[in-house]
């Protein structure tokens, strides 16, 4: 399995037809002061599996790091590859929605995604602090 699309966006979802929708692409997130809060954001993922995987379930885990590669938080699940009607590739798309991510710093942070305890995307984010408007 292996991932072909990992970002950050305001928003994303899958129509009824597959298609992915992706709005408000980032990877930089402007702040007045810290430590900050940013109320909402969506980590897209798009994993790709072989037909042979089909019915498998792999382990899930993305983690949420700083400069330091210190963990901030982990997000646990699995994923079950499911049958595809005409073989070959499968695609799997992986909406995750993060809400209140807090900040403690500007600076570089990312977001790990490890399948199978094997390291295979990562999401940077750069964080940084801006003067404040009067």
């Amino acid at each position: 399995m292996k991932v072909n699309l990992a970002l950050l966006a305001d928003g994303a979802n899958v129509s009824r037809e597959g298609k992915l929708n992706l709005f408000g692409i980032f990877d930089t997130i402007f702040a007045p002061a810290f430590p900050t809060t940013h109320p909402q954001m969506q980590l897209v993922l798009r994993f790709e599996a072989d037909a042979g995987e089909a019915g498998s379930t792999r382990n899930l885990e993305v983690q949420f790091v700083d400069a330091k590669d210190r963990v901030l938080f982990r997000l646990p699940g699995t994923l079950t590859i499911q049958q595809r009607g005409f073989g070959g590739a499968i695609r799997l798309d992986h909406i995750l929605c993060l809400n209140n991510v807090q900040l403690e710093h500007p600076g570089r942070y990312g977001f790990r995604v490890v399948v199978d305890d094997e390291l295979t995307a990562i999401v940077p984010l750069e964080v940084e602090e801006i003067a404040a408007r009067h």
